[in-house]
């Protein structure tokens, strides 16, 4: 066992806002990270092609609805262009996004039109001023999962291009894809080769194929600090490394809002010869030593042959160019379910059949005791190849599978199937054709996969979503990716409509004096659009709650949200207590909870801010003598040569945009702000002063700094201060002073301009906004 600290965290800029880092084109087209070879099980590779005893040659008609389908990234699509390949095609549901990751870059969807909220943009976007690898390199190999439980997005990715090798993983601060995230890096000292990463109640588990250089050490499997991570803390990870004759694994990845039982371990799969091996990793992150990785339980399954002995024959029309089929490993996902009498394991991989190939799939009851094979089966109706399948089971029990096909006259497709527990066992229904492919992969490329995507949707718990690759045209380096989605008209039986409740972020801390805020999201299940009315309970003496709406009236299966402002008084009761915040819509109640800590505001002292990813500007929290921005986080303007401005435009809610034109330190920034009090506090009715450090033009006489103040940070009116001329080009720090109005939450702007007149916002190719938002007793 071994047990890290992240090598480094910090919370990001909204993602809407780093989207604007988009890289150059590539030069010259490349393969991705190539999905290095494991070796297969000895008694696999002794025994040789084997008849499959469970392959499943005829169906029954398929039930399911069609829902909606769309294109996903892929060569001209949405602007982007293919460099790299295989496109490790993944993507997961939200409650109303859907997030597609490919090599090397994601987009994001509005779930119900399919029309494109934000992207593509690179992968490394997410990391952007993160410093390290994890923001220089872009290597791939990426996963994207919606924590349903916390309704958090989890995106993670390698980089290994460049030492030390890295995981970098991001964890939205809510539920929108285009916010903020708690961003985490985690070092290794192999290279860890084909992550696949799972949520659980008490982490997020994810393994490796380790390699060093290119010899096989072995499968790793890691979990990390799901609760510290979700709170942006110091997260540890806790692995426990394998031998070389285990990998492939897979860790379980839970579906639904129904947990496993209380301190259940994970669930980690990989194949044998002719079994699954079932580890249990519980994960202990209080005392580390007290984790422990046990198994593996043998289940033994049907015998089978993996496709291509794990290499390279899937064929396509009119080419000698064969296909990858990664047969030598699980296919993503282990998707866990609590059925409540019941708890299941789905999975699959691609074994070969007489002339082709077919999804070998399984269904795991009891993990938690003996597991049970409750059912098997191959799909392969006829001898075309069907291979890089994945998985996934509804809240009813209903299942479908998506994968890739391909023969001699089909291109390579998309389809899938599915099933309900009346079917017989080990069968599926007859498929459907998503998208048909125009061309088949040529100039000896052969890489394909690395794998795919089948997701259940969070609001109904019922919809199905499937993405993966095809080809439009005959090609190299032009591969397109597809999503679909459809569902089972049985699942949930007869709904009732309801609603579930969110808080984001679910911990707080606030000066006296002070305040904070978290976004409580309304979810429709079910239909459900009634008003929701909000409260807050639990609150501690001199702290008060107010909602930005209330009720809120979720639109049919979508969400609705409101801002939960929690303001504590000068005299408010420190210490931490949990605060209840409760739903209700006629006989309907639900209720989330957030940890609120109030602290003293007493001796605060010199106050440096740090970036409000809720206000989106530097923010001092705490009552002190002064608030300063420091030297770095309001230096540079815009995107001008040379002087990118961290987190721009550092503006309250980002409403007032800087211009980008010029040279850093050659024209017009405003790189410093800060504000201290005359004596002692900031304190409302004192006299304070304002300092801002700009860069004047060699013609100053044409820059103006306008000082403005607003007494309520989070819904800021502007009163001007003054406006300055500068005396010199270059560096200088101007000051006024001015009375503190009455305000826990206060706020300056510096608006450095190139000519023009006194506005809080004025528009200008050389103008830089700034704002400073600070506490006041």
């Amino acid at each position: 066992m071994t047990v890290r600290r992240e090598v480094q965290r910090d919370v990001s800029p909204p993602l809407r806002e780093m989207i604007k880092l988009m890289p150059p084109p590539s030069l010259a087209r490349h393969e991705a990270e190539p999905a290095r070879r494991i070796p297969l099980p000895p008694g696999l590779e002794a025994q040789g092609q084997v008849e499959d005893s469970v392959r499943q040659q005829t169906m029954v008609p398929f039930t399911p609805v069609v829902g909606t389908s769309f294109e996903g990234l892929g060569q001209a699509q949405y602007g982007f262009t293919v460099n790299s390949a295989p496109p490790d095609t993944n993507g997961a549901v939200g409650a109303t996004q859907y997030v597609q990751w490919v090599n090397s870059s994601f987009a994001i969807f509005n779930k119900s039109t399919g029309a494109l909220v934000a992207g593509p943009t690179a992968g490394n976007t997410l990391w952007a001023g993160f410093g390290g690898g994890c923001q220089t390199n872009n290597d791939g190999d990426p996963v994207v999962l919606y924590d349903k439980l916390a309704q958090r997005w989890v995106f993670s990715q390698f980089s290994v291009s460049t030492t030390p090798f890295l995981q970098c993983v991001a964890v939205s601060t809510t539920s929108d894809a285009t916010g903020t995230y708690n961003r985490y890096s985690f070092q290794y000292n192999n290279f860890d080769d084909y992550p696949k990463m799972g949520v659980w109640p008490d982490g997020y588990y994810e393994t490796f194929n380790m390699f060093n250089g290119n010899t096989f050490v072995g499968g790793d499997v890691c979990a990390y600090n799901r609760a510290a991570m979700l709170s942006g803390s110091a997260a540890n990870q806790i692995c426990f490394q394998q031998g070389s004759s285990v990998g492939g694994m897979l860790p379980s990845d839970l579906d639904g809002t129904t947990a496993p039982p209380a301190g259940s371990p994970n669930y980690v799969v990989y194949f044998g010869t002719n079994n699954l091996n079932l580890f249990k990793f519980h994960a202990d992150f209080t005392t580390p030593g007290n984790s422990s990785f046990t198994g593996p339980a043998v289940i033994p399954v049907a015998a089978f042959t993996p496709l291509c002995n794990g290499g390279t024959c899937v064929v396509q029309p009119s080419t000698t160019q064969r296909l990858d089929s990664l047969a030598d490993r699980m296919m993503y996902r282990l998707a866990y379910r609590n059925l409540g009498n019941h708890e299941s394991l789905v999975t699959n991989h691609s074994v070969a059949i007489t002339g082709g190939g077919g999804v070998r799939w399984y269904e795991i009851q009891n993990p938690s005791g003996t597991p049970v094979l409750a059912q098997q089966g191959t799909f392969a109706p006829d001898a075309s190849y069907r291979w890089m399948g994945s998985i996934a089971m509804d809240q009813s029990g209903d299942m479908a599978v998506g994968y890739s096909v391909s023969s001699s006259t089909i291109r390579p497709s998309v389809r899938y199937t599915g099933r309900v527990p009346t079917d017989p066992s080990g069968t599926m229904e007859a498929e459907v054709n998503v998208v048909t492919g125009g061309g088949s992969q040529t100039g000896s490329l052969s890489r394909w996969g690395d794998y795919s995507a089948m997701t259940v949707d969070p609001v109904d718990d019922c919809t199905f979503w499937f993405t993966t690759e095809y080809m439009k045209t005959t090609g190299s380096f032009n591969w397109a990716t597809r999503i679909a989605n459809f569902k089972f008209p049985t699942c949930g039986g007869v709904q009732t409509p309801d609603f579930s409740i969110g808080a984001a972020p679910s911990t707080l801390s606030i000066p006296q004096g002070g305040n904070g805020t978290s976004t409580i999201t309304i979810t429709s299940l079910a239909g459900f659009n009634s008003a929701t009315t909000l409260s807050a309970s639990g609150l501690p003496t001199g702290v008060t709650a107010a909602f930005s709406s209330n009720p809120v009236t979720p639109p049919a299966n979508s969400s609705a949200t409101s801002t939960l402002t929690l303001t504590a008084s000068g005299t408010a009761t420190t210490g931490t207590v949990n605060v209840t915040v409760n739903g209700t819509s006629g006989t309907l109640s639900h209720n989330a909870t957030i940890a609120l800590t109030v602290t003293s505001s007493g001796g605060g002292g010199a106050q440096t801010a740090v970036f409000d990813s809720v206000l989106k500007a530097p923010k001092c929290a705490t009552v002190g003598t002064s608030c300063d921005s420091g030297p770095t986080l309001l230096l540079g303007r815009g995107t001008m040569t040379g002087g990118n401005e961290v987190n721009r435009p550092n503006t309250i809610n980002s409403t007032c945009a800087d211009g980008n034109s010029g040279t850093f330190h050659s024209d017009e920034s405003n790189d410093r702000l800060s504000i201290s009090a005359t004596s002692g506090n900031l304190t409302h009715g004192a006299t304070a002063t304002v300092n801002a450090t700009v860069w004047a033009w060699s013609g100053f006489t044409n820059d103006h700094l306008d000082l403005y103040s607003a007494a309520n940070a989070n819904s800021p009116t502007w009163t001007l201060i003054g406006t300055i001329t500068p005396t010199a080009a270059g560096a200088q720090t101007i000051s006024r002073t001015f009375t503190l109005p009455t305000g826990t939450l206060q706020a300056v702007r510096a608006q450095f301009r190139y000519q023009g007149s006194a506005s809080s916002c004025t528009a200008g190719s050389f103008n830089d906004h700034d704002d400073l938002i600070f506490a006041v007793q």
